[in-house]
């Protein structure tokens, strides 16, 4: 096993630009943790905001960002019994020691078995949007047959694994996204689709019950119009979206009876395994928009800032 590796860091906060190729050395696991060495690493919105400093909770660079890890365990630390050498693992790491690289550590309660069947490259599209859609609609919102979901970015990392979660739960899914994504939602399960550059979703969509609002600034607040009382706003933009527009949201929802919750992803192996067998059922698939090599992390974040990506981004680590 190498003392060195490949990662990708950034000396200071910015845009992609900041993020280059390093040398450093490989980490070790301790007590409860798996080396993996990287196969693949998703690329996640979130990953841009700790590159640009918009996620303050990981202190200052230099680190390495990136939280979807998917490959194979080479170590094992002391107390860890769910993995061996060898396994296939997938799962969530955090900076400073992100996915980036060739090889990480990670919790082994932060990591499961991938579902038969996906590869690295796959495997890795999946925890951190899987996990959020999941525990939000699943775990939060408690989304049961009949009711009525609106999941905004319906298109994106996060909201076209919503749109195929709540279908799996019997809800009537209504989503947002550009006209030219459409087809592809439909094809996933979506029954009503708002073109957000050509029409106001706020005027026409009605009797909503539960909103997962993946966009932030003055969604919230405008998708309150469209719920009925006793529904549930779920705002997933952590941090980055604290602010007026999220407050005044909060103030009217409880105002007229909606409950709000500020929703924050939580690594689970139990989840991930619930994932999984949606995964194993056909009822769940991950959208690949492209890969990239490694050393294109810059280029990733690039695609990634659009907004209109279709499906993930991911980074092919080692073959």
């Amino acid at each position: 096993m190498p003392e060195w590796m490949r990662a990708v860091s950034q000396r200071v906060f910015g845009g992609p630009e900041v993020l280059e190729l390093v040398q450093t050395r490989r980490p070790e696991p301790g007590p409860g943790e798996v080396l993996i060495r990287v196969h693949a690493a998703g690329v996640n919105a979130s990953d841009c905001k700790v590159r640009a400093g918009k996620v303050p909770v990981f202190g200052d660079p230099p680190f390495t960002v990136g939280v979807d890890v998917a490959g194979v365990v080479e170590a094992t630390g002391d107390q860890v019994v769910q993995f061996t050498p060898g396994d296939k693992a997938y799962g969530m790491v955090f900076p400073p020691r992100g996915a980036y690289a060739e090889y990480v550590v990670a919790s082994a309660d932060a990591l499961a078995i991938p579902p038969a069947g996906l590869d690295h490259i796959q495997s890795a599209a999946l925890p951190l949007s899987a996990l959020t859609a999941w525990q939000a609609l699943v775990n939060t919102a408690a989304l049961a047959a009949g009711q009525r979901v609106l999941v905004h970015a319906a298109a994106g990392g996060v909201g076209h694994l919503a749109v195929q979660i709540a279908k799996s739960r019997g809800a009537y899914v209504i989503g947002t996204a550009r006209a030219v994504n459409h087809p592809f939602l439909y094809e996933l399960g979506a029954d009503e689709l708002i073109d957000y550059t050509r029409t106001d979703f706020a005027a026409v969509v009605h009797d909503v019950d539960v909103v997962l609002d993946t966009v932030g600034g003055d969604y919230g607040l405008r998708s309150v119009d469209t719920m009925t009382p006793g529904g549930l706003l779920i705002d997933v933009m952590g941090t980055t979206g604290a602010g007026i527009e999220r407050d005044r949201a909060r103030d009217i929802a409880t105002a007229r009876g909606i409950r709000f919750t500020e929703f924050y992803v939580t690594p689970s192996r139990a989840d991930l395994q619930d994932i999984n067998t949606l995964v194993e059922s056909g009822k769940l698939q991950v959208t690949i928009q492209e890969v990239l090599p490694l050393k294109e992390a810059a280029q990733a974040h690039a695609i990634s800032e659009t907004g209109h990506t279709q499906g993930k981004i991911v980074l092919s680590v080692a073959s």
